[in-house]
């Protein structure tokens, strides 16, 4: 039993925005630093920004979809330790995926720079005006807890990937065909030709 289409659509999605955010994240914190990639690393924050508010909405619409449909069971060859860890593990991408976005908000809308969210060029996302006259303390808190957040989600990615791969390449379950159904349909054409 694999998860709905609708699932897969947000997983995927979501997964690439983050993959770009970190890269992102990572070079532009360098790159402002330096005058000659300052002007590129400006645009990357507000590419930055607007993935992570798409991230935000596109996290909630995943979160209401889940409670609104339950996913597939997992296999009845895993542990109740690996089942609980794969539920903290997803409670986790929860919490990082809305909560970052929220904190780098309060980060951007506590800055005494004052600069506006432009979402993709599009609009402009509000600030959270009072918190720029709680001085910069409030900014550098906020900042130290959304780099420490992203660190964070670059081991939980690298734990989620690795525990996909066991369980597709050592266990030989339907963990990760369950996400990606193509490759539930070349797992067994594999292990059809395999037995013959």
């Amino acid at each position: 039993m694999r998860y709905s289409t609708v699932a897969i659509l947000l997983h995927w999605t979501i997964a690439a925005a983050i993959l770009a955010q970190l890269a992102i994240g990572l070079w532009m914190v360098r790159a402002i630093r330096f005058a000659g990639s300052q002007a590129v690393a400006f645009h990357a924050y507000q590419w930055h920004k607007s993935l992570g508010l798409m991230i935000l909405v596109l996290s909630l619409l995943r979160l209401c979809w889940r409670l609104a449909n339950p996913p597939p069971p997992l296999p009845t060859t895993m542990t109740n330790l690996q089942r609980k860890a794969a539920r903290v593990i997803h409670g986790l991408f929860y919490v990082l995926t809305l909560g970052m976005p929220l904190v780098g908000w309060l980060m951007v809308s506590a800055s005494p720079l004052g600069l506006p969210t432009m979402v993709f060029g599009l609009f402009e996302w509000p600030h959270i005006t009072w918190l720029a006259g709680l001085g910069g303390g409030v900014e550098a808190a906020f900042k130290a807890a959304h780099r420490s957040m992203g660190y964070a989600l670059i081991g939980l990615l690298t734990l989620h990937v690795a525990a996909a791969l066991k369980h597709h390449l050592t266990d030989r379950d339907d963990v990760l065909a369950r996400m990606l159904p193509l490759v539930r349909q070349g797992w067994q054409t594999v292990s059809r030709s395999a037995g013959q």
